[in-house]
């Protein structure tokens, strides 16, 4: 059976926009208790140290995205980088991708902080099982034809 047309997933065709410098730049929350988040931060946790393997598997994520989320556009990525805060919630972690493509990284950017908080659960979960992973929100974005955009808080 064929899709319907009007409503058929389809990839956009970004073959006749112009190749831009472009940026994204996206956050997560994990929350956590302050005990736990201690042992995050002093690097104690029995399963190492979750802040370097968060940062990588952030990296891998936004190198991954197009693998992942089905109508993504494989993109060459020029830069990825992934800093986990402490704050009294938990952990804050923001991503901020790079490109000069055809199309924006705001995806790319979403899914290096989803994959990082993750990780972070997966370090923590042995010692808190409670653990959530919130406000998953992209920040701004910049390049192409719409220019640039900001949450406001």
């Amino acid at each position: 059976m064929e899709p319907h047309p009007e409503t058929a997933a389809k990839m956009v065709d970004v073959g006749g926009k112009e190749v831009t410098a472009r940026v994204a730049v996206a956050s997560a929350t994990v929350r956590m208790s302050m005990a736990t988040r201690d042992l995050v931060v002093e690097r104690r946790l029995a399963k190492g140290d979750a802040l370097e393997v968060a940062r990588i598997a952030g990296i891998m994520g936004a190198k991954k995205t197009s693998e992942l989320i089905p109508l993504c556009h494989p993109i060459g990525v020029d830069a990825v980088d992934v800093r986990l805060e402490p704050s009294d919630e938990g952990i804050i972690v923001t991503a901020t991708v790079k490109t000069s493509e055809r199309t924006g990284v705001e995806m790319e950017a979403m899914t290096a902080v989803s994959v990082a908080a993750l990780t972070i659960y997966d370090m923590v979960k042995g010692t808190e099982r409670g653990v959530t992973i919130t406000e998953v929100a992209l920040l701004e974005k910049a390049g192409g034809r719409s220019g640039v955009w900001r949450r406001t808080p």
